[in-house]
């Protein structure tokens, strides 16, 4: 099921879950410090205000065994003498309602006006309190309270002061909060950008350079400057197409290869046949030697062909193996058997060398045909006339090993490294698609064996195939069968 892909640049996904989120948290923050504030200094007017209530209190329950009107006098003269005028305004409210008598001697109407002193004869403690704006359209806060016994009409008194220089400073307050908060936002913006130009621009020039390398441009490089994740991500682009490079001129090298090996057996043959079409009497050792080497030419392309079939089986993981009980020692000589008059034709003789036991092994008859096959082949064809190729057999270690040494010319060191690379053909190669090798390797390794090679220029090759003496661990490619002629292992 194909997931789905996440949405947005960077750029985008930076502003959607980390930008967006710090502003909301920042307005969060400004909010439930705006609120404290707020109330810290409304809480520290309130307290001024109860603690004058109270005062005056302490002093009316002196004068609470006084007639009525004497403490009203004495609320009168309270009033008239409050020192903390430029503060408060302190009131006497009457029980109709109404303002009789103010500490700066001016008496509004507030009739219907005075939310604090209707919640004042509500509540339970006598007490109420207002904060909004007055008549004049000043914000003020004002506290009532009513008194105990009434003194000639007085019901209540009540402390009003001015809220303007407490919300001034509320709102310094806020602006400089506020102003932290953007210059936060500030920097949070200008390291978030700083921080995504310095991933986006890179980014950006890896996408470029890996476009071209996508359009088959592979010597397209990126100039690495960069240190961590991003560093190791250009080493990796970088060493991939340097893998793209040498994987395309392999290609190419195995095309141009492919196309002349093709070309020297089709031309044999078709020379030929065109000779023996077009002559009319041709004799008979002529026709017999045309018909044998387009009967030559034939296997060999048809061997290619199957080399290509075999590596592009093994690439897209169709190799499967049948493995069955298998005497190496017996296939290994059938082999050299069947290679035998090869061998006698271009001047070589085998050397096999075996143990005088049985060497069982759990393989593909077939497969390891084809391997012992393809690494005498290669023997073969670097072999001088006159030379040796010895072949030993040893059983050791639950591991049967094949060593095939020959007196060739032997390879490079610079050419060894890559012999086993598909399309691989070293400097001083002969005839061959370059895969040989490649299925060998591919043979042995699905066998659960070792395929190595040593060599040096001038004094030969030796190339050794390791098998296991047991059932190998079935892989993907494997599709194992009911046994050989033994009946599975148990």
């Amino acid at each position: 099921m194909e997931r789905k892909k996440r949405g947005g640049s960077i750029t985008w996904r930076w502003v959607r879950g980390s930008l967006l989120p710090t502003i909301l948290v920042l307005l969060i923050a400004e909010s439930i410090f705006g609120f404290y504030i707020a109330s810290y200094y409304y809480s520290g007017v309130r307290t001024a205000i109860l603690t004058r209530v109270n005062t005056l209190n302490g002093q009316l329950s002196v004068l609470s065994g006084e007639d009525s009107s004497r403490r009203n006098a004495s609320l009168r003269q309270m009033a008239e003498d409050f020192s903390e005028k430029d503060k408060f305004e302190f009131m006497l409210i009457n029980t109709a309602g109404r303002v009789v008598s103010t500490s700066s001697g001016f008496v509004p109407d507030y009739l219907g006006e005075m939310d604090d002193f209707e919640q004042a004869k509500r509540s339970a403690d006598g007490l109420g309190e207002f904060i909004g704006t007055d008549a004049a359209g000043e914000r003020i806060m004002a506290i009532t309270c009513l008194i105990e016994e009434p003194a000639g009409g007085i019901m209540a008194v009540r402390f009003v002061t001015s809220l303007t220089r407490v919300d001034q400073q509320i709102a310094l307050l806020i602006l400089i909060s506020g102003i932290v908060m953007l210059a936060i936002l500030f920097f949070s913006v200008f390291s978030g950008f700083y921080f995504i130009r310095s991933i986006v621009l890179p980014v950006n020039k890896v996408d470029q350079v890996a476009r071209r390398i996508a359009g088959g441009d592979f010597d397209a490089r990126i100039d690495n400057v960069y240190n961590g994740e991003l560093g190791r991500l250009c080493d990796t682009i970088n060493h991939m197409a340097g893998e793209l490079a040498k994987t395309d001129q392999l290609k190419n090298d195995f095309i141009s290869s492919v196309s002349h090996e093709l070309r020297t057996p089709l031309t044999s043959i078709k020379g030929w046949a065109e000779t023996l079409q077009r002559a009319e009497e041709v004799p008979q050792e002529t026709r017999k030697k045309g018909l044998g080497i387009i009967t030559g030419e034939t296997d060999r392309l048809y061997t290619m062909v199957e080399e290509l079939l075999d590596f592009s089986r093994m690439q897209n993981g169709g190799l499967s193996l049948s493995l069955e009980l298998l005497d190496l020692g017996a296939e290994l000589g059938d082999v050299l058997l069947m290679m035998g008059q090869r061998a006698q034709g271009e001047g070589v003789r085998f050397d096999f060398t075996e143990p005088e036991t049985p060497c069982p092994v759990f393989a593909d008859k077939n497969r390891i045909r084809q391997v012992f096959v393809n690494l005498l082949d290669n023997a073969l064809k670097y072999s001088s006339a006159g030379g040796t190729i010895r072949v030993a057999l040893c059983c050791a270690q639950e591991l049967a090993l094949v060593s095939i040494w020959d007196e060739g010319p032997g390879i490079d060191r610079e050419d060894l490294q890559h012999i086993k690379t598909k399309f691989y053909k070293g400097k001083g190669a002969v005839r061959g698609s370059g895969i040989g090798l490649a299925v060998v390797d591919e043979i042995v390794a699905a066998h659960g064996g070792t395929f190595d090679i040593e060599s040096e220029p001038g004094r030969g090759t030796v190339v050794r195939v390791g098998l296991p003496m047991r059932r190998p661990e079935p892989k993907k490619s494997e599709s194992t069968g009911e046994g050989g002629p033994l009946g599975p292992e148990e």
